[in-house]
């Protein structure tokens, strides 16, 4: 509808402008400012500028009514326009919010050390991103989702060594004194007798058997977060092994020695962070030859932009805030462009029980694992809590809410609204094909704005994905279920002289909801 507006209004002003919507609907659909910044070139007041011009929409087939309210020009839709909207909508339903762009991007999320099963704070990475992958998708973007594997650090030697000494002390009945470090949680003893099963006690008689179990139990972590996330509807198109980039940090470091960037002091190789933004400068090359975690980000980030999307997008929990600076250096340093890359942090998340913490699990070593949660109020339930808010911004929620079947478990509320429409069609013992012809006019206000609320989630998507804010997708979903079922309880449908007009309506709001909930990977309940 917006780019439909947009177009009209621009095809009579002949000039670029704002295009907003009321906080009060009654006011009109849609209202620009212009008259504001037109006042100083002709020398009018706002009132005057914005009476004079609404004149000249007059005879525009796409509105209804165009009138000036304290210097804005307010736009109200005709009823024929909102009406071949939903005709066209309702015909439509894959392509409804969909587009064609012309923009490539490359998307990488999770991205969690597969040392371990996933928790909490990795699942809100991980919903957010996955969602803005399937709404991405539907606007038209070449976007892909890729993992990256953090499979080449110390953390996947520690779990190596956590399993072996596991197996030898629970396998082999060995006493042992366990390192200062090592994961605990008693997956690392499950994996132990997995590794029994599959490669015999032997593998825990010998140290340098301990290389075998680190690539075995990375496998075996990574197949687990494979199926924690398939779990919730998240499948990637890509993973990619830091390890298998190490090969490539001679090339990426002489692009760094070739901008200048590097220098030596006390035996290490630094870059200079700090030319850009970053508060200190960073070790890529400790005193033994080694290269330091920073370092696979580089090679990670050389291989991403040697790829050549025309946008990156990484989503890291919040507490890797200060690796922003110095990774969008180091990118600068290799020679690309490195305002390309956007980092999205995403917040910790604490979780309620009855309104008292929810207990960890001992499986996970004292996280709360994501399969537990997914486990206690299904995958819809998270995927929606997870979205509920800004991903910068702290969430908690107690888990008991999204048990209720009522209005304070918002996606019992929009599944409900949904299935609601459903019975009504079939109490009036008819099916959408019935109802398409049907003439969306003579509405009352207040179904009008409801029709209008309907066919707003195109731009609902648009605005969610380029402010990276899917929460706008979930309030906007909240808010249409809460009209609807407004509506209904206060108008009677079945039986009334516009029953096919309704009926039609509420199809229109139906497909909003369903659209809108497989966008954020969740299926609307048919009947409940």
């Amino acid at each position: 509808m917006k780019k439909s507006v947009i177009k009209a209004v621009k095809e009579i002003l002949q000039r670029e402008f704002v295009l907003e919507k009321p906080a009060n609907l009654s006011f009109g659909h849609y209202a620009t400012p212009i008259a504001f910044s037109l006042a100083k070139e002709l020398k009018k007041s706002p009132i005057t500028i914005a009476e004079e011009l609404c004149s000249t929409f007059d005879s525009h087939a796409i509105f209804k009514e165009v009138t000036a309210i304290k210097g804005y020009i307010n736009f109200k839709l005709s009823e024929s326009f909102l009406d071949s909207y939903a005709t066209w909508a309702l015909q439509n339903e894959t392509s409804f919010g969909s587009d064609t762009r012309d923009q490539s991007i490359l998307l990488e999320y999770v991205s969690a050390n597969p040392t371990g099963p996933l928790h909490i704070g990795h699942a809100r990475g991980a919903v957010i991103g996955d969602s803005l992958y399937k709404i991405g998708r539907h606007l038209g973007y070449n976007i892909v989702s890729e993992y990256y594997i953090n499979d080449a650090g110390n953390q996947v030697d520690l779990l190596g060594l956590s399993i072996f000494l596991a197996g030898r002390e629970h396998i082999l009945g060995l006493d042992i004194v366990w390192p200062d470090e090592f994961y605990r949680g008693e997956y690392i003893i499950d994996l132990a007798h997995v590794a029994n099963g599959e490669l015999g006690s032997s593998i825990f008689e010998k140290d340098e058997n301990i290389a075998t179990l680190s690539v075995w139990g990375k496998d075996k972590m990574l197949e687990l977060i494979q199926s924690n996330l398939a779990d919730v509807g998240i499948v990637f198109e890509k993973f990619v092994s830091e390890k298998s980039l190490y090969d490539r940090w001679d090339a990426s470091f002489e692009k760094l020695q070739a901008h200048g960037k590097t220098y030596e002091e006390g035996g290490k190789t630094w870059i200079r962070s700090t030319d850009l933004g970053d508060e200190k400068d960073r070790v890529v090359v400790r005193d033994d030859g080694r290269p330091t975690y920073l370092a696979g980000d580089i090679i990670y980030h050389d291989n991403k932009f040697q790829r050549g999307y025309d946008k990156y997008i990484n989503i890291w929990g919040a507490d890797h805030h200060g690796y922003i600076a110095r990774v969008k250096a180091a990118i600068n340093f290799l020679g690309y462009d490195e305002s390309k890359l956007e980092v999205i942090l995403a917040q910790m998340v604490s979780l309620l029980k009855g309104g008292e913490p929810y207990k960890m699990s001992k499986r996970a070593g004292n996280f709360i694992l994501m399969s537990d949660v997914v486990a206690e109020i299904g995958s819809d339930a998270l995927r929606f809590v997870f979205l509920s808010k800004k991903s910068d911004t702290h969430l908690e929620f107690d888990i008991d809410v999204f048990k209720q079947e009522d209005s304070n478990n918002p996606i019992f509320y929009i599944n409900y609204a949904h299935a609601r429409i459903n019975q009504i069609f079939a109490k009036a013992g008819k099916s959408l094909e019935d109802v398409h012809s049907i003439t969306l006019e003579n509405l009352s206000e207040e179904a009008q704005n409801l029709l209008f609320s309907a066919l707003l989630l195109p731009e609902v998507l648009e605005d969610a994905f380029e402010s990276r804010q899917v929460q706008k997708v979930t309030e906007y979903l909240k808010n249409l279920a809460a009209v609807l079922h407004k509506f209904y309880n206060e108008n009677r449908v079945i039986g009334s002289d516009d029953e096919d007009k309704l009926l039609k309506l509420f199809a229109m709001v139906g497909m909003s909801l369903r659209v809108g909930l497989k966008l954020i990977g969740i299926t609307a309940k048919e009947k409940m």
